[in-house]
């Protein structure tokens, strides 16, 4: 059987679409792998997806051609190419700021230290909350330590789990300090510098959206 062939580097800018169908892709081969399963065709895996199979074997081809013909995807190689092209080959060190409920829970979830993001630190302000540190062990340090730290450790990744009308100071602080990708929290939209990336994930709009269909829905069935 001839090996899959590496995966190269996009040659065109790949949307935040498709890299984010790479995840979906990724955790449907964990399943997979953890099920015994050692191949899988395109529309095999477009079933577990529920996308369509073109779509997939077009997300694949920014990187490189992965399927053996005949056979399909290989789960274990395809699972790892796509760890490599979404930089999960490597640990990442994370620091969140804002160590309120939300931020304490996101320090204590399993699951970012499983897939390679390592959570050093949480940042605040109110002196009740600094020096103690959460359930599993995450120092909580004060936000004048956030650019030492950031330097120490090699921290590329900010969580922001602060309100609003502090997300953009926030902002400034963190990418003063060195960091070069933040996911917000916040319902705020940030100004940051170029070199920054900036991921948004607010849950009131998720949750809005969500109220939405169920509203169109009731009115759908309302005789």
């Amino acid at each position: 059987m001839p090996p899959n062939r590496r995966p190269r580097a996009a040659l065109e800018p790949v949307s935040e679409h498709t890299t984010a169908r790479l995840s979906v892709y990724l955790r449907a081969l964990e399943v997979l792998e953890a099920e015994g399963v050692q191949t899988v065709s395109s529309s095999g895996l477009a079933e577990r997806v529920q996308l369509n199979p073109a779509q997939i074997r077009k997300d694949l081809a920014h990187f490189g051609e992965f399927g053996v013909r005949g056979v399909g995807y290989i789960v274990a190689e395809l699972g790892c190419h796509l760890r490599e092209i979404l930089g999960l080959d490597c640990h990442r060190k994370v620091v969140i700021v804002g160590a309120g409920h939300l931020g304490l829970a996101l320090a204590d979830y399993s699951g970012f230290r499983r897939e390679g993001f390592d959570i050093v630190a949480l940042f605040d302000i109110d002196s009740e909350k600094v020096g103690r540190p959460t359930r599993s062990g995450i120092p909580v340090r004060h936000a004048t330590e956030l650019a030492s730290t950031v330097a120490r450790e090699g921290v590329e990744i900010a969580m922001l789990a602060v309100p609003a009308h502090a997300a953009q100071s926030v902002a400034d602080l963190v990418a003063g300090a060195g960091v070069r990708a933040v996911l917000n929290f916040s319902p705020a939209t940030l100004r940051v510098p170029e070199q920054v990336r900036v991921k948004h994930v607010d849950l009131t709009t998720s949750l809005e959206s969500l109220s939405f269909h169920l509203a169109r829905d009731s009115h759908a069935v309302t005789p």
